[in-house]
């Protein structure tokens, strides 16, 4: 017997209870909304990416907000919106804000109870092919990925490298990883 697909509302369910696997649907699913919405707003590739990563990351501490009767992708392209007017705020103004060791150490922590498709996949390469891979990805990327898999920090450490909140890196993971992934599946297939 085949077992029925989740549904988006499924999926934002097991989301709230911190299932890795529907983060990563989310993500998946959404990215490529929220960050062509910030492209054409900021004309700016790499900030748009930021953009978006911050997005997810606010969605994702706040997912236990979410209420079913609103369309996922209108809350989540709203937060990007939001943030990008914060961000234009903050410019204007020339103001820096960093975020408390205090709001990182409460942040939403999302439970990595099994491993991804794409960490199987990252685990199988070998490591010099896995290297000439990760040198396709932005260097953000390359650098998010560097941490944890090879010098093996937490991620409070990578936030604390990065000067960046927890959940900002948690995101750069995920998208590292999927980037990544796709990266290794189509070298496969070629």
């Amino acid at each position: 017997m085949e077992k029925e697909p989740l549904t988006l509302s499924d999926h934002i369910k097991k989301a709230k209870e911190g299932k890795q696997a529907s983060f990563n649907y989310l993500l998946d699913t959404f990215w490529n909304d929220v960050f062509n919405f910030q492209l054409k707003r900021t004309q700016n590739e790499y900030e748009s990416e930021d953009i978006t990563i911050q997005s997810f990351s606010k969605a994702f501490d706040k997912i236990d907000t979410f209420k079913e009767e609103y369309n996922f992708k209108t809350w989540i392209i709203q937060i990007s919106k939001n943030i990008h007017i914060d961000l234009l705020r903050k410019k204007n103004a020339s103001i820096r804000s960093k975020t408390t060791r205090e709001v990182d150490d409460v942040v939403y922590k999302i439970i990595d109870d099994t491993p991804s498709p794409e960490d199987k996949l990252i685990t199988e390469q070998n490591l010099a092919q896995l290297l000439r891979y990760i040198k396709q990805l932005k260097p953000h990327y390359q650098e998010v990925i560097n941490l944890r898999y090879f010098q093996e920090l937490s991620y409070k450490e990578i936030s604390e490298v990065l000067d960046e909140p927890m959940n900002n890196v948690k995101v750069k993971l995920l998208r590292a990883r999927k980037l990544l992934s796709e990266i290794i599946t189509n070298k496969k297939e070629n």
